[in-house]
């Protein structure tokens, strides 16, 4: 394993630049070759070298990054390479591997790669080595997942624990989530898992109704322990545990642990702080499925699958940070999104996993990339005059196929897709694997060429309809093909995604870290809360919509 010695972090947090984005060389010369290629189909790129298909592919890792079905030459690689090199991407990523503060509004450091480091590295910040903590953390973790696993952690009334509810939100909730459905094939059996985010009682209540208190365990996710869906949601657990259990007060030490670095306020909520889990202001919300916010996850999969997935991230957290550009799959992916996001006006991309326990990946993906980069200034505070952060969605195959997939094909809309496939299947069965794989190869043959109306009318197609079974093709993706889903893929395609969004955030000269954009909202609900609860008409002072609905709502409170 390699060790990474720094020096201590200097509070210099953004490469030196001397010009903007549309000022850099390389961005000049991709807007004129964009005008020159623009109307490439990918049929005559594939016409002109029969061997794209093989050359443009890059595995490394155990992933196989199949990316020659984009509108790009190799001249676009070599100017979206030179437009990296201009932003500084090197020097920003070894600030980031070096502990310096690149989350510029917050001051913070960003070292989530510091979470999957091996024992023997070293990665300081503020002149301390940071990695001994994060094991000790999880040395934690993986006794206490022992004993819930094994069952000698037993709940207030003697009985082992069969149901684990993570409460949390954000990142606390999106990533335990979607790595608990990942992992399910690896899963205890005997142990069932359940997830609470949102404040809507019914989330709250729909997994818990059909529980038992004695043998439940509820990880509550908050670093501040304040934070309001989770809290509220947490508060109505301790309700519901007691009143289960007799109201005995003692019996939430037994029920309850903590993902908090708030001793006081875990305390005084009656849970034990010796089975409270910490972690750091440098780890933020997104970025933390690694960290101890993964303690249902290490309960569901073992502490030894959880470090085989902390294995994956790091393989790829090396790759990142010393692979040429040219062969370098996070730089590759995110180059691809600028390239299409800037310069197409794509506005949207899908993320289209052929793998059922995938199912939720997407949905993690949402965050990470839209929170990260929905930003619109620069690191200088300047407003931006180009797009940042396109969408994030999808479905898993085959499924996507009979609803969106229409879209894609024969919309107006240019969408590129990035397909994720397994060679190996976990769960055998027939032909189904074939079948599905056979679609993921099929839907990017068929977005990259279509059909011309000259080969639906060979087909025998009435003249009238010909319009209508017309392909247009054109349509870029790229397909990332693993062997099979385990702990390791999992933490290699979760960091192929996190290093992506950070090329992208570094190229558009913003701070992928902060996340300012949730605040305005959670803070105006504070001030509407108690109009909604008082008992007296409040006075209102919003807009004549806000104090209509307010106004209405507390009518139906009254009727009801």
């Amino acid at each position: 394993m390699d060790t990474h010695d720094q020096t201590v972090a200097k509070p210099a947090s953004r490469p030196a630049r001397a010009r903007p984005l549309r000022a850099l060389p390389a961005w000049a010369l991709l807007e004129r070759h964009h005008q020159r290629i623009k109307a490439a189909h990918l049929r005559e790129l594939f016409a002109e070298d029969p061997a794209r298909g093989e050359r443009l592919a890059v595995e490394t890792a155990g992933i196989y990054l199949d990316y020659s079905k984009n509108r790009i030459t190799d001249e676009t690689l070599k100017l979206l390479v030179q437009l990296a090199r201009e932003s500084g991407l090197a020097e920003r990523i070894e600030a980031m591997f070096g502990g310096q503060p690149i989350n510029v509004s917050e001051n913070r450091a960003v070292l989530h790669v510091a979470l999957r480091a091996p024992r023997d590295a070293a990665i300081l910040h503020d002149g301390h080595n940071v990695v001994p903590a994060v094991h000790e953390v999880l040395d934690k973790m993986a006794g206490f997942a022992e004993r819930v696993r094994d069952g000698s952690w037993r709940g207030h009334t003697g009985k082992p624990i069969r149901t684990v509810i993570n409460i949390g939100i954000g990142g606390s909730d999106l990533g335990p989530v979607m790595a608990y459905e990942a992992l399910r094939h690896y899963s205890a059996r005997h142990l069932a898992f359940r997830f609470v985010s949102n404040v809507d009682g019914t989330d709250f209540w729909e997994t818990v109704r059909d529980l038992d208190p004695g043998e439940s365990l509820f990880i509550v996710s908050s670093k501040t322990f304040t934070t309001l869906e989770t809290m509220t949601n947490a508060h109505s657990a301790r309700d519901w545990l007691l009143t289960g259990l007799g109201g005995d007060a003692a019996a939430i030490a037994r029920h309850f642990v903590a993902v908090s670095t708030n001793a006081e306020a875990v305390a005084t909520f009656g849970i034990d702080t010796a089975n409270m889990f910490g972690f750091w202001d440098w780890v933020g919300g997104r970025y933390s499925m690694d960290s101890a916010i993964g303690l249902s996850t290490m309960i569901a999969i073992g502490p030894e699958h959880f470090r085989a997935m902390l294995a994956g991230f790091h393989e790829i957290d090396e790759h990142f940070r010393s692979a040429p550009f040219e062969h370098n799959l996070p730089v590759l992916l995110g180059l691809l999104a600028v390239w299409y996001a800037d310069f197409f006006g794509a506005e949207t991309a899908a993320v289209l996993p052929y793998e059922q326990y995938l199912k939720r990946f997407p949905a993690y993906l949402q965050q990470l990339t839209m929170e990260s980069n929905g930003k619109r200034v620069t690191l200088d505070g300047a407003s931006v005059d180009y797009p940042t952060g396109q969408i994030y969605w999808g479905e898993p195959g085959t499924n996507g196929q009979h609803s969106f997939y229409q879209l894609i094909h024969q919309g107006t809309r240019l969408i590129p897709c990035d397909f994720i496939a397994f060679a190996r299947s976990l769960n055998p069965l027939g032909r189904h694997h074939d079948l599905l794989l056979a679609n993921v190869f099929a839907q990017s043959e068929a977005l990259a060429f279509g059909k011309t109306a000259r080969q639906v009318a060979a087909e025998g197609t009435p003249d009238r309809l010909v319009p209508h079974r017309v392909f247009e093709g054109n349509r870029p993706s790229n397909t990332l093909l693993l062997e099979r889903l385990t702990p390791d893929a999992l933490g290699k395609l979760v960091a192929l995604y996190e290093h992506s969004v950070f090329t992208q955030g570094t190229i558009w000269q913003i701070d992928s870290f902060d996340q300012w954009g949730v605040e305005l909202g959670k803070a105006l609900a504070q001030r509407i809360i108690p109009e909604l609860e008082g008992a007296a008409e409040p006075p209102l002072a919003h807009d004549s919509s806000t104090n209509a609905l307010i106004r209405r709502y507390r009518h139906h409170k009254r009727e009801g």
